[in-house]
């Protein structure tokens, strides 16, 4: 017993002995965690994302008029996306809007000017295509399956989703909530990514889509063309956790299908349109403007305006006789009437999320 405790406390000395000789104490091993792993499609709730906005119009359904009127249908597939840094969406939201507008063969307009005019997300289960869809799905439905699917993904790989013969999505988990053909909405997630930009939106803030379409600039053929005008104003806009705005993107369009007054179409309607940003210069506001500012840059300053504010308080933006905006710095840089601007952006504040 007294020799294995001297050898005990020998061993204990000889340690001592060591380290004061300058070797080094043991050290543990460090722990090592591993990185968390992330799936390739999760998207952080955290950092700055572009607000990205895109409008493609067709009026290829258009028609004569025979024994039935005449029909000037604009189609407008409207996208709204954030998108972060690495090129992912964050969240997206997908609308359209269907304005059909009637004329006679005598070329009257028969459908009424003064008509409001709701978006297919507003429409939901009025736009009846539920009746006819193979899953008993309404078009606003189908729409958000395929935006909350494109969440997380670039654009390349929203460009690679497998589509059958009808170019509906072929994959069977998409299919069981997309029935409808999905290359206008692809097209349109593209356009948007690509116009996103760095306006000041986070993450965690939710994005909202707004939609705003009248036809009364409308007017009936005589000596010249009659001409069925769908006129749209549209933003992306997205809130922070307190309804203030944090980015806010402006745009418009002016869509004419022109008819004779034997009710016959005189516009190429196959011709690409071009929302009032995408036209710039070519819009054609300047000479008019008693600032010499075109439409979208005058859109751009308003834009930028009401980021900070709530949706009160841009519903409270002072405005003279004719709608625009009251307020003399404002007015340096804005002349339209900002009536329909307000309308969008309260709206995109109703369909955030």
């Amino acid at each position: 017993m007294k020799k294995s405790l001297a050898l005990i406390l020998s061993a204990s000395l000889l340690s001592f002995a060591l380290i004061g000789c300058g070797a080094p104490a043991p050290t543990p091993a460090p722990v090592v965690e591993a990185p968390a792993q992330t799936p390739d499609n999760t998207v952080g709730a955290e950092g700055s994302v572009k607000t990205g906005l895109a409008i493609i119009t067709t009026t290829a359904k258009s028609k004569d008029a025979e024994d039935q009127d005449g029909l000037a249908q604009v189609d407008s597939t409207i996208v709204a996306v954030t998108v972060d840094g690495e090129g992912k969406i964050v969240k997206c939201i997908i609308d359209g809007a269907q304005t059909k507008i009637n004329f006679s063969k005598t070329g009257e307009i028969t459908t009424d000017i003064n008509a409001a005019f709701k978006t297919k997300q507003e429409l939901g289960a009025e736009y009846g295509m539920a009746k006819a869809s193979s899953i008993g799905k309404e078009w606003n439905e189908e729409a958000d399956a395929l935006a909350e699917y494109v969440v997380g993904k670039t654009v390349e790989e929203v460009k690679g989703i497998a589509v059958n013969e009808k170019g509906a999505p072929a994959d069977s988990e998409l299919a069981a909530s997309v029935t409808v053909s999905i290359g206008g909405f692809v097209a349109a997630i593209e356009k948007a990514v690509a116009n996103a930009q760095d306006l000041g939106a986070q993450a965690s803030d939710k994005l909202g889509l707004g939609v705003v379409t009248n036809i009364a600039k409308s007017k009936n053929a005589g000596d010249e063309d009659g001409v069925a005008q769908a006129y749209s104003t549209y933003t992306a806009t997205t809130f922070d956790v307190d309804g203030r705005i944090t980015s806010s993107v402006i745009d418009g369009s002016v869509t004419n299908v022109k008819f004779s007054k034997e009710g016959k179409i005189t516009s190429d309607i196959s011709a690409a349109y071009k929302t009032k940003v995408e036209l710039g210069a070519d819009y054609g506001m300047t000479k008019a403007s008693s600032i010499g500012k075109e439409w979208f840059e005058q859109a751009d300053v308003l834009s930028k305006y009401v980021v900070g504010k709530t949706v009160e308080e841009v519903k409270g933006i002072a405005v003279n006789e004719k709608g625009a905006p009251a307020d003399s710095e404002l007015a340096a840089s804005v002349t339209i009437s900002i009536g329909d601007y307000i309308s969008v952006i309260e709206k995109a504040s109703v369909s955030a999320k």
